[in-house]
């Protein structure tokens, strides 16, 4: 018995394929379509967008709209968590910034120049499906970093908003006023990245001018008033009377001023927009490696000055009642000392600059979230293809940020846990990724007291804040269901990406054009490769399908590369068994191969080809299962699948028959 596809029940001749293909493989898009794909240049993508650079000092300022950002509520925090002690802790946070998080980064710049991070470190220590699963988990985790930067921030800045005195009752609603700044913090990025990158320059510049006018000042008040110093001394020693104990509080306390390091991840993350050397090649980019080295060393000096005497400034100048919940210090403990002491003209002038910059503070987020997800989850099969453009992104992200500012009422203290806890998992990691790259050198022995300090500051920071890691495992769970989804969902996908001939395969299969009107392949699942096994399945072929011995036919065995690859280039080499010409190839889904080669075919030698399988015995939904997990299956139906997806026109398709 034999069983054809419904293309044809007979083979007859051959025609070649018919110019509607073409027509009707295309899809005009229509114009708000072609608006989203296209980048600053006519359809481009977000690999490319990348590659427009700029000095790093500028790129600098992108990260840092996130990084210093945070002197805006950092101080108010950091006084809500150790109180009295805060200076103290702020010293310890301010060491590990300096002599534990920036050495790790510059070794993550130095062995991921392309961006990946440490997630790509870590990915390689894992193969097949375990290193894929294992970068979703970490994809969640800085999701979970980058959203909540930008709804924190966003939530921040309403904040300064409202409890500027000039702003009227009415327009005193957290919400919608934080909704509306991250609608135009997407909307800037719809419009281009230059756009991005300036502005970043223009609030930094202002906010660190400002914030050391202020600072200065306040200084100057502990001068001429030095008995702020006495009273801290009496209050810290009231509370805990022996050095030591205050010493070994804060080593505890530090954990919660975690916030103060976020700016490493998303340095690195944009690190493919730092301009490098005119030496620099794609395999060592070591100007782009000196530059981000640079910029992370810069940003770490300027933002640890400004910790320390911020933190010193409001704990010495501001009572501890203003920094509680409702307090007029809460979340803004340096605009409280900019309205004090140089009135409220100025502090409503810094009001405005810390506005902007914690506005725009989502933008380095923002910026690693569409570095991160095309690197990974479209070349994984794990999201739509239109994923690898900017602004399908920018709405997508722009929706998950609107959701989580009403699910947590725009609250700052509400989202900090969660944000510590993607901040410290991803640094975390860093430093694991960096200490096992390291272990086979001295060197591990520097990393690994690094990467410890790292991991106890995250159970720490866990334990203490359990909310923060409930929001985490939330974000992970929704990306690994999604990407399993959009994985299932493309897999009969025409994936491979291109396919090629040795010399000696494209030589069997002229040979095979010469003698036949169309090419015919055998789909051999190889066992012994010995004559006879060939011989035999060449017998059985032609008598499930009818076909006279006068017509050639040739081989073609798919091996199985790595399944949780979704897409690959196909190599396919030609090897003689005494008289039978064979086609090997590898490929992580053999049907998707099969395909990709039938197409390549019919496109090289004008004819359809035709492919001949054997029925498959077993459970059908077994075997969909195994095609999902493994790249086979019941290979003949899919392929015909695969086929039908990607050839619109049924005339235009490669045979398969099935017998």
């Amino acid at each position: 018995m034999r069983l054809m596809s419904n293309e044809s029940s007979a083979e007859g001749p051959s025609s070649p394929p018919s110019d509607n293909a073409a027509d009707g493989a295309k899809n005009p898009a229509g114009s708000l379509r072609e608006w989203l794909l296209e980048a600053d240049g006519p359809a481009e993508r977000v690999e490319e967008t990348s590659q427009q650079t700029d000095t790093w000092w500028r790129l600098m300022c992108l990260t840092g709209v996130d990084y210093f950002s945070t002197l805006g509520y950092q101080p108010g925090i950091a006084f809500l968590m150790a109180g009295q002690i805060s200076p103290i802790a702020t010293f310890v946070l301010v060491l590990v910034t300096l002599f534990v998080a920036l050495p790790i980064y510059r070794q993550v710049a130095a062995r991921s120049p392309h961006g990946q991070g440490s997630i790509v470190m870590l990915a390689e220590l894992l193969p097949r499906w375990r290193g894929k699963v294992f970068v979703l988990i970490l994809l969640g985790f800085a999701l979970t970093d980058f959203v909540i930067t930008i709804t924190l921030s966003a939530a921040d800045a309403t904040a300064h908003i409202l409890h500027n005195p000039f702003v009227p009752p009415a327009l005193r609603h957290p919400v919608p006023a934080t909704l509306l700044l991250l609608g135009l913090l997407g909307g800037i990025f719809l419009k281009g990245f230059k756009e991005v990158l300036w502005l970043a320059v223009l609030f930094v510049g202002a906010y660190l001018s400002l914030n050391a006018v202020v600072l200065i000042v306040s200084f100057y008040h502990v001068w001429i008033h030095p008995e702020v110093w006495f009273s801290w001394e009496r209050a810290l020693l009231a509370e805990h009377s022996n050095p030591w104990m205050i010493l070994g509080i804060a080593l505890i306390l530090f954990p919660k001023l975690a916030l103060g390091l976020s700016g490493f991840e998303t340095g690195v993350a944009v690190m493919t927009h730092v301009k490098g050397a005119p030496g620099d090649t794609v395999r060592h980019p070591l100007g782009r490696i000196r530059n981000t080295q640079k910029l992370l060393v810069t940003a770490a000096l300027i933002m640890s000055v400004a910790l320390m005497a911020s933190s010193i400034a409001t704990t010495l100048l501001i009572p501890a009642k203003a920094f509680v919940s409702g307090g007029e210090a809460n979340g803004r403990a340096l605009a409280y000392l900019a309205h004090r002491y140089l009135g409220h003209g100025f502090g409503t002038l810094y009001d405005i600059s810390t506005i902007c910059i914690l506005w725009f503070a989502g933008a380095s987020a923002m910026a690693g979230l569409l570095n991160l997800v095309p690197r990974y989850l479209p070349p994984y099969g794990m999201a739509p293809d239109w994923a690898r453009a900017r602004r399908p992104l920018v709405l997508v992200f722009a929706v998950i940020t609107f959701a989580v500012t009403i699910l947590f009422d725009a609250n700052v203290d509400a989202q900090s846990g969660a944000y510590a806890t993607g901040v410290l998992f991803l640094m975390s990691s860093a430093a694991v990724a960096v200490t096992i790259a390291t272990w086979h050198t001295r060197q591990r022995w520097r990393y690994l007291p690094m990467a410890l300090i790292f991991i106890y500051t995250t159970i720490l920071n866990i334990f203490e804040r359990p909310e923060g890691i409930k929001i985490a495992f939330v974000f992970v769970a929704s990306i690994v269901a999604t990407s399993l989804l959009s994985r299932v969902m493309r897999s009969t996908e025409l994936r491979i990406q291109g396919v090629a001939l040795t010399q000696s395969a494209q030589a069997m299969v002229d040979a095979i054009k010469e003698k036949s009107e169309a090419v015919r392949i055998i789909a051999h699942r190889p066992d012994k490769r010995t004559v006879e096994e060939y011989d035999k399945k060449e017998r059985q072929a032609r008598e499930d399908h009818s076909l006279d011995n006068g017509k050639p036919v040739i081989f073609l065995e798919v091996s199985q590369a790595d399944a949780s690859d979704f897409s690959d280039e196909l190599l396919v080499r030609g090897v003689k068994v005494g008289r039978h010409n064979i086609l090997r190839c590898k490929s992580p889904a053999v049907p998707n191969a099969i395909a990709a080669l039938l197409l390549h075919l019919r496109d090289t030698t004008g004819t359809l080809p035709h492919a001949y399988f054997g029925w498959t015995e077993g459970n059908p939904i077994a075997y969909v299962l195994r095609y999902l997990a493994l790249g086979e299956g019941d290979t003949a139906p899919v392929t015909r699948e695969v086929l039908r997806k990607s050839v619109a026109n049924p005339l235009d398709r490669p045979r398969i028959h099935v017998g």
